[in-house]
């Protein structure tokens, strides 16, 4: 069964670092474009940043560029979101999502189940 776990969220100050992690299962990672998204309180869910399935392209929001970087490593199935300079307006329910950009594997969409990131003093 496709999985994806995600673990780091937290309460930190403005200012302060996070990193989230992701970790797959019951699908081939390594073949998958990776990617955050995040939900806030009345807010519309905002792609944060992807990385494609080499790890050789990554893109990012405006809103987290220069502050937020991710990641993956293929060999441990995880992808990582490394959370610095946090603004309140950060606050937010935290998703991995795994994406077959060819259509080659089922499932072709896989989301896990978020992790809480308040940003607050």
């Amino acid at each position: 069964q496709a999985q994806l776990v995600e673990s780091g969220g937290g309460l930190v100050q403005p200012g302060g670092s996070l990193r989230l992690s992701c970790v797959a299962s019951g699908f081939p990672f390594c073949s998958y474009v990776m990617s955050w998204y995040r939900l806030a309180p009345g807010k519309e869910r905002e792609l944060v940043a992807f990385i494609t399935s080499s790890g050789g392209d990554t893109n990012y929001a405006d809103s987290v560029k220069g502050r937020f970087t991710i990641s993956r490593d293929n060999a441990k199935n995880t992808v990582y979101l490394e959370m610095n300079s946090l603004k309140p307006e950060d606050t937010a329910v935290y998703y991995c999502n795994a994406d077959d950009p060819h259509g080659w594997f089922s499932p072709n969409d896989v989301w896990g189940k978020g992790t809480l990131v308040t940003v607050s003093s």
